[in-house]
Parts: structure tokens; sequence; C-alpha cells
């Protein structure tokens, strides 16, 4: 009995939303993206940025309350729009995409 208690507390905790900070190169923080995983809020961000596939950019997420950076390289495309799209969607859109490249630790926050 106990030991079901420690993991639906363990699946609870996953599920839930966290908070990734976006980081520059010289370390200065600017915005907050949520997301269950790293990857989807690193979605946001590449949806947001200017990177193609042949030159990604490079997004760096620290999590809050943790020293864990993740970085990922991220670039968008235009894609055609899902056939059965609401009558608002444009007929073409952005679609991000992202590459994990590393998890690196900060020494402090």
């Amino acid at each position: 009995m106990f030991l079901s208690n420690i993991i639906l507390q363990k699946v609870i905790k996953m599920a839930e939303t966290r908070n990734f900070v976006l980081r520059d190169k010289n370390g200065n923080e600017t915005g907050v993206f949520t997301g269950k995983q790293p990857r989807q809020a690193a979605l946001k961000v590449a949806n947001r940025g200017s990177g193609t596939k042949k030159k990604p950019e490079t997004i760096m997420l620290r999590e809050r309350g943790t020293k864990k950076v993740h970085i990922f390289k991220a670039w968008k495309e235009i894609v055609d729009a899902p056939k059965n799209r609401p009558a608002w969607m444009p007929s073409k859109i952005n679609k991000p995409f992202v590459e994990k490249v590393k998890i690196e630790k900060l020494d402090e926050i």
C-alpha cells in the first residue's frame, strides 16, 4: 500500500506543468514558457523564433527551481494547414521543430 502511494505521487508530479526560463548566451533570462516537458516549452519558443532548417537557432531553457539547462536546436517551417482546419485558420501555418542537444548543470542559479 505504501509503495503504491509513492508511485502515485510521482506520477501526479510528472503530469504537472513546469516553468522554463529562456536564457541567452550571456546567461540573461528573459521569458517564461510552460510545459509538462522541456520539449513542449522549446516548441513554443521555436514557433516565435526565426531559425530555419539549414540555420537552426540554439534555445537554452532553464527549469525553474533547478540548475538544469536544456539546450535545443530549433527552427520552423511553413506547411499546409490540416484539412479539417477551422475557417479562421490560414491555409499555410508555421510548424516548429526542435532537437535536443544536451542538458547542462549550472554552478549557481
